[in-house]
C-alpha cells in the first residue's frame, strides 16, 4: 500500500488528496496543515470583510469530507523539518511520519513590511481565514485607513474600505497601481474606480514608518517624502514569504519557491509540490514561471497527484491561468502572465474599457481586460494553440474579436 502524505490544506493540497484517492483507492493518504479548520474558500474570504458574506458559505470541506474519502487530516499541526533520505516528515509534537510520496503544498505567509512599528495593532496582512475576521472587525471600527502594496493582493483592502466607509490612502511607491503590467491608460481606469470607493491613490509614496499610539496601536504612516497619513487601519499587501523553512535540511532545490518540472516534481526523487510556492515549468510559455491563481493551484494540486500515483505516462501541467477582480463598477481580468513578453499591444475603448496583451517570440503569453471580458477565451485560446499573431495584433485589438480574421498559420 502506497503512502501518500501532502503538507498543506489549501485548494492545491486538497485537489491533490481528492485525485490521489480516486487513482489509487487502496492508498494511505495523509494531509498536514498548520491551520485549524480544513478547506475553504480564499477567494470568497475578501467578500467576509467586507461584511458582504457569513463564515458558512466560505468553507468547502469539513472534517467530514476527509472521512468519507478515508484521508487522515492533521489540523493544527506544524511540519518542521523532512528527511527526503529516510522519507520521513516530523510535526511539532515530535511525531514522525513515513512517506513513500510526498507532496508539498504549504503556500506562503504575507510579508510582513520591513519598517518600524510594522506589526503594531490594526495593522492586517490578508491570507487566512483568521485574517479576514480580524479585517473586518478592524476595519468596522475604523475612520481612516493606509494601504500599501500596488498589487493584485492590495486591491482588496481598497475594496475592504469601500465597503466599510472607511476613507482610504493607497500608498504606492511608482506612478501607477500594477506597473509592471499596466500602462498609464489601463491604472488610471482603477484609479478612478478606488476614488469611487473612497481610496485615494498616492503616487511614489509608499510607507517609511508607522506610528502607534500609548496603547500600542497604529495611528498613522509616514511615507519617504516624509508626509504624514492618520490611520487606525492599514493593509499591507507586498507579496508572499513561502513556507519552506522546514526544508531547509533537504536538497530540494529552490529560487523563489520550489522548483519543479512541468509534471510536479522537483530535483528529489518521490517529492512533489504544487501551489503559490512552485517555479513550475510552463510549456506554453517555454520556461519557468509563477502563478498564484486558486484554478492553477487546483490543477497543479490535481496533476501532481495524477504523477505521483502513476507509474508512467506522466501528465503534464499546462493551464491559462486567470484572476479576476470584482470590486468596482466594472470588471477587471488578468490572465496567463502580464508581465512577461516582449511586445505589448493595448487600447482604450471607453473611461471603463481597456485590453492589453502580452506577447513572446509573436505568441500571446497573457493579458489584461478592463471593462469588457469577451475578448478572453478567444485569447486563451490563442495562447494554449502557441499561434504566431503579434503581427497582427490590430484583429486582436478589434472591439468582439474574431479569430477567423486572422491569416492562416502558415507550416513551419
Amino acid at each position: 500500500m502506497t503512502e501518500y502524505v501532502i503538507i498543506g490544506d489549501g485548494i492545491s493540497g486538497s485537489s491533490a488528496a481528492e485525485t490521489l484517492r480516486e487513482e489509487d483507492p487502496e492508498s494511505s493518504i495523509t494531509v498536514i496543515t498548520d491551520e485549524g479548520e480544513p478547506l475553504y474558500n480564499r477567494i470568497l474570504i475578501k467578500e467576509h470583510a467586507k461584511g458582504k458574506l457569513p463564515e458558512a458559505p466560505i468553507s468547502i470541506h469539513d472534517e467530514g469530507w476527509y472521512e468519507e474519502r478515508d484521508i487522515t487530516l492533521s489540523l493544527n499541526t506544524h511540519v518542521t523539518t523532512v528527511d527526503t533520505d529516510k522519507k520521513m516528515v516530523r510535526t511539532h509534537e515530535k511525531a514522525d511520519i513515513s512517506y513513500d510520496k510526498l507532496l508539498i503544498a504549504t503556500g506562503g505567509t504575507p510579508t510582513q513590511l520591513p519598517v518600524e512599528n510594522s506589526d503594531a495593532d490594526g495593522i492586517h496582512h490578508f491570507w487566512t481565514f483568521q485574517d479576514a475576521r480580524k479585517i473586518r472587525e478592524s476595519a468596522e471600527a475604523a475612520d481612516d485607513a493606509v494601504i500599501v502594496g500596488a498589487g493584485l493582493l492590495g486591491i482588496d483592502f481598497a475594496a475592504v474600505c469601500g465597503s466599510q466607509d472607511v476613507a482610504g490612502k493607497y500608498l504606492m511607491r511608482g506612478d501607477r497601481w500594477w506597473r509592471y503590467a499596466l500602462s498609464a491608460d489601463g491604472a488610471e481606469i482603477m484609479h478612478d474606480g478606488m476614488r469611487d470607493v473612497g481610496v485615494e491613490p498616492v503616487f511614489d509614496s509608499g510607507v517609511s514608518e508607522f506610528v502607534v499610539d500609548d496603547n500600542g496601536c497604529v495611528e498613522a504612516a509616514i511615507d519617504a517624502n516624509g508626509d504624514r497619513y492618520p490611520c487606525d487601519f492599514a493593509g499591507v499587501a507586498i507579496g508572499l514569504t513561502f513556507n519552506t523553512e522546514f526544508l531547509r535540511e533537504t536538497d530540494i532545490e529552490q529560487e523563489n519557491g520550489i522548483v519543479v518540472d512541468q509534471y510536479m516534481q522537483t530535483n528529489v526523487d518521490d517529492v512533489y509540490a504544487a501551489g503559490d510556492l512552485t517555479q513550475f515549468y510552463d510549456v506554453l510559455l517555454g520556461e519557468q514561471a509563477q502563478n498564484g491563481s486558486w484554478g492553477s493551484a487546483k490543477e497543479q494540486g490535481r496533476v501532481a497527484a495524477v504523477n505521483m500515483a502513476a507509474d508512467d505516462d506522466a501528465e503534464e501541467f499546462e493551464w491559462v491561468s486567470s484572476y479576476s477582480i470584482t470590486h468596482f463598477d466594472f470588471p477587471f481580468l488578468s490572465f496567463g502572465h502580464p508581465t512577461l513578453g516582449d511586445e505589448h499591444a493595448e487600447r482604450r475603448y471607453s473611461d471603463t474599457e481597456w485590453r492589453r496583451i502580452a506577447f513572446k517570440d509573436g505568441k500571446v503569453i497573457g493579458g489584461v481586460l478592463i471593462g469588457d471580458l469577451s475578448a478572453q477565451s478567444k485569447l486563451k485560446q490563442l495562447m494554449r494553440e502557441q499561434r504566431v499573431v503579434s503581427d497582427q495584433a490590430e484583429v486582436l485589438l478589434e472591439k468582439r474579436v474574431d479569430l477567423d480574421n486572422l491569416a492562416p498559420t502558415q507550416e513551419q
